[in-house]
Order: structure tokens, then sequence, then C-alpha cells
């Protein structure tokens, strides 16, 4: 099968969970033999790159602002995708690319269109008024549009079945185990094992690290955590520079405190694999693949009470504080940083649970048939139709 998955800025993932998503699911479906092509940016993706672990890296161009990037780059991918390729399954990711799905539809009756919901984009505040009224109407493109719509997490299944009165596939982010047992790349941040806490996310302001910040400090103001406990935040702006220097401005003062950029690989693994806890203070989040990874990787997790948090935590798998609440996160976080042994029991129910729901080879093969049936069903509706005019 040939396969074209449009919206992520690009591959191998460096940050974003779309990112990360994308090329889990790419990554298998070329080993099991398919033709895979994932259109990327040049500003994420290195433009020398054309090929990826056996899938094939398509680079188109964009405009590259705050607002249009995005688009204009799905915009030339599904060009490209329409004009010069024959894909049998086209798949877009989130909802502002997504509106673009109306063109294949209406341009190559070929190929199957297929969309994955992630997160309800508008409630994050680093959009004007302007563009959340436009991912509003993205979000109905969204659903209404692609022949088959694919949404992360039961709480968006619900919300979007409720709102758009159709069935929607659900289909969750997913985790894999890396433990990384190397711990000297955590002396190069002054970071020793099982004596710091972690947060990974874009520095944005609904995810919430403000909060975290502000629950640490006074904390170790407070001597309620042990002596050079710290906090890792790992993590860049995307957009809103402004925020991260928020951010470091609220901590001065506490050299406990180490910002650490945007990681991945082994270094990450390894941030993963010896924190004490990992902590998941968003406002607002689809299924945080952060979160997920934290869990397979044998973490226990604090994180705001908000639903699709609350999903992946259940059955006491984590721990929830209340959302936007300073004094419940310190309560939380005091708890469990002094109670180490409590912490990891948690974190093994955790471990268990990732593993059991959240593989991403069972939720590759899931796509798969997300794609067969939908195929399926349109060769049984032309059998029919051409049936009909006999």
């Amino acid at each position: 099968m040939k396969i074209a998955f449009i919206g992520q800025k690009g591959i191998p993932a460096v940050s974003g969970g779309v990112e990360k998503h994308v090329e889990n699911i790419a990554v298998r479906l070329a080993a099991l033999g398919h033709e895979v092509t994932v259109y990327v940016r040049d500003t994420y993706t290195d433009p020398r790159l054309t090929e990826y672990m056996g899938v094939r890296l398509v680079h188109t161009p964009a405009l590259h602002t705050k607002h249009l990037e995005a688009i204009t780059h799905s915009l030339t991918a599904t060009l490209h995708a329409i004009f010069f390729e024959h894909y049998a399954v086209i798949h877009y990711h989130s909802i502002g690319p997504s509106v673009l799905s109306i063109l294949p539809r209406l341009l190559k009756p070929s190929a199957r269109v297929i969309a994955t919901f992630h997160s309800r984009d508008y409630f994050h505040q680093k959009w004007n008024a302007f563009a959340r009224l436009c991912l509003r109407i993205a979000e109905c493109f969204t659903c209404m549009v692609p022949e088959k719509t694919i949404v992360i997490s039961e709480t968006l299944q619900k919300y979007a079945t409720e709102t758009y009165k159709k069935d929607f596939s659900f289909i969750p982010n997913g985790a894999e185990v890396r433990i990384e047992t190397d711990t000297r790349s955590l002396s190069q941040w002054g970071l020793r094992p099982g004596r710091y806490a972690l947060s990974v996310s874009r520095l944005v302001r609904h995810k919430g690290i403000h909060y975290l910040i502000k629950a640490f400090r006074e904390l170790e103001e407070k001597s309620k955590i042990p002596n050079n406990f710290k906090l890792a935040i790992v993590g860049s702006p995307a957009n809103t520079s402004e925020y991260a220097e928020y951010l470091e401005t609220i901590s001065v003062g506490c050299p406990n405190i180490v910002f650490l950029g945007e990681q991945s690989g082994s270094d990450l693994d390894a941030l993963f694999s010896h924190a004490a806890l990992f902590v998941q203070p968003s406002e607002d989040e689809g299924l945080s693949l952060a979160l997920l990874e934290a869990m397979a990787s044998e973490r226990l997790a604090i994180v705001s009470d908000i639903p699709a948090n609350l999903e992946a935590i259940q059955n006491g798998a984590g721990v929830s504080f209340r959302n936007k609440d300073v004094e419940d996160l310190k309560e939380k976080l005091a708890f469990y940083i002094n109670r180490p042994e409590e912490a990891k029991m948690i974190a093994h129910v955790a471990k268990e649970r990732a593993e059991k729901c959240y593989s991403w080879d069972a939720i590759a093969r899931r796509t798969l048939e997300v794609y067969e049936e939908t195929i399926h069903a349109y060769s049984a509706k032309g059998n029919y139709v051409h049936a009909r005019t006999k």
C-alpha cells in the first residue's frame, strides 16, 4: 500500500507529539512492507535527508511564519500528493492541516483520505482570536470531510461523537520502553539519578510549567524537599519566546531549576529512566506522549486532573492534582519526593499499563486496519454503484 502522511513538521522527531506519533507509525508501516512517504519541512528535517528507516521523505516549501508555516507546508504537500503521486491513502495529522483534506476528496478520488484529531488546538494560548476561530472551523473539516477520522483519546472520542453525531476510530498515542542505564549524560546538567523531578513539553503557556516552577520554589524555600533535589525542564518555545523568558525570570535565584532545551535519543531516555518522578501540569492535552513515555519508563507521573491525563493514569497508574492549583501540586510533590518507595510502587503499575494499552506496534496495526477498512468500504460502495448503473 502506498501511504502519505501530511501535517507533521517532519521526522526523525526532535520535538512535538505529532511528529513522534507519525514517526512511530510510519516506520512500523514501512517495516511491514508498505510504501510510506512523510512530507517534511526544511526548518525541521535536514534538507539533505530523503529517507529515514525505510520511510521516504519529501520536502516541500512553506512560508516560515508563526501562523502560516503549517498550513502552507500542508498545502504544498497536498498539491504534490494530488498531482505527482498515486497514493492509496493520504493521512492528515492535526486539525489545522486537515482542513486541506477536502482537496484530495475532490481532486484525487482514487485516494482514501484519513485524518487524525490529536488535540483541540484552539485552547492553546499561543493563538490569537482569529487563529482560534480558524482552528475551530478546521476541526469541523477534520471531523466531517475525511472518509475516516481517528481520535487519540477516549476524551476526544466522546467530544467528537457528541458534537458531530458520527462514529470515530479511537487509536491512542503510544509509548515504548527505552531504559538507558548509562547515567553519564546526566552529569552535564548536574543531575543525579533519583534526585530530580522531570518535565518534558513545549514551553507554551497551556502546558502549565509556571505552576510547577512556583510549586517547586516554594517547597525548596520551606525545606520540604531534600537538599539539592532538582527540577529538570526539557523543551523549547514554539513561537512563544515571551513565555520561555517568563519561566526563566520566575526561576532566577533557584539554581536547582535547570532548563535543558530540546533533548532526544539516549539523553532523553536517560532523563526519563533516572528521574524520581515526572510532572505533567498541563491545562489542556490530547493524550500526552511525554506522559506515556514516562509511564513506560516506570516513573511515577504527577499530572493535572484534566480528562486526557486522568484517562492515561487510570487504575492507579499515577497521581493527579487539581488543575492550576499550586498548593495541591506542592502537596503531591512533597509527599512523593519524600516517599520514593511509594512512588516506585505506583510507577510499576504505570509501566504495566503502558505496555498493555499503549504499544506502538499495536497502534500501527490498528491504523493499518482503518486504512484497509476504508479502502474495502469504498470498493464495496463502488461495486454497488456500478451494479445499479448496469
